[in-house]
């Protein structure tokens, strides 16, 4: 397994077709990345709910188009990048790096839903792994709390020694697919017309993951104004079926 050396600047080289991934880091890969993680990813919309319940979303048309905006200019590929660099520091063993992204992210989300959901998801995969491998406590411990959920999946990477850019594409396809299934069930779709989506937007999960990649810390902004009212918006609701 080759992982770049310390202050190596090919964490941000563009997307490649050569992942070096071992079968051990595969298998540690296709547990972070699956849907049953107990993180508790399934009960956000994160602001979905908002969109259907307006008939803003109202079909699958209208969902890949949302998410293909996201995936291009919201804070999810924000997300990922900070997810970098919670990958580079415990790599590196900069623990001051880890703690500052860590403040960072908190402090940047748009709104208390966003900022709850990160930090649930975050605690729930940082107590699952302290229970699983009690050597990433050697650098959990230090992120502190709350500890978010970019920083516990990109610092689990870096730990068990996956390669960055196969780690960000299960972190995206991840992200993709938990929203799919909410749209599934708010719009509703049938389950074929979920899968078709997320065959559709391929090219745009490798787009945000070689932008995560490549961004610099001054470019760390997104505009999703219309995602961020959704989830503000959320908790007015009469009938939720996701949590605000």
């Amino acid at each position: 397994m080759h992982l770049p050396p310390k202050g190596s600047k090919a964490f941000s080289a563009s997307l490649g077709t050569d992942l070096a991934l071992t079968p051990t880091a595969l298998l540690h890969l296709l547990m972070l990345g699956s849907p049953t993680l107990p993180v508790g990813a399934y009960s956000y919309s994160e602001g979905l709910e908002t969109l259907v319940a307006g008939c803003v979303i109202n079909s699958m048309e209208t969902l890949q188009h949302w998410l293909e905006r996201e995936l291009q200019w919201g804070s999810i590929v924000v997300e990922g990048a900070i997810a970098v660099r919670a990958y580079r520091a415990v790599h590196q063993e900069d623990t001051t790096e880890l703690v500052y992204w860590n403040k960072w992210w908190s402090a940047a989300r748009e709104t208390e839903e966003l900022r709850r959901q990160s930090w649930h998801m975050g605690r729930s995969l940082s107590r699952l792994l302290s229970s699983l491998d009690p050597t990433v406590m050697d650098w959990l411990e230090v992120c502190g709390t709350p500890c978010n959920w970019a920083i516990a999946f990109g610092g689990a990477a870096a730990h068990w020694q996956i390669d960055l850019q196969s780690a960000l594409l299960a972190y995206f396809h991840s992200w993709v697919s938990n929203l799919i299934n909410a749209g599934v069930k708010l719009v509703p779709l049938g389950q074929t017309a979920g899968q078709q989506l997320l065959l559709n937007l391929t090219p745009n999960i490798i787009g945000a993951v070689t932008e995560a990649m490549a961004r610099p810390d001054d470019k760390l902004s997104s505009c999703n104004i219309g995602s961020a009212l959704a989830s503000s918006q959320h908790e007015t609701l009469t009938v939720r079926l996701f949590q605000s």
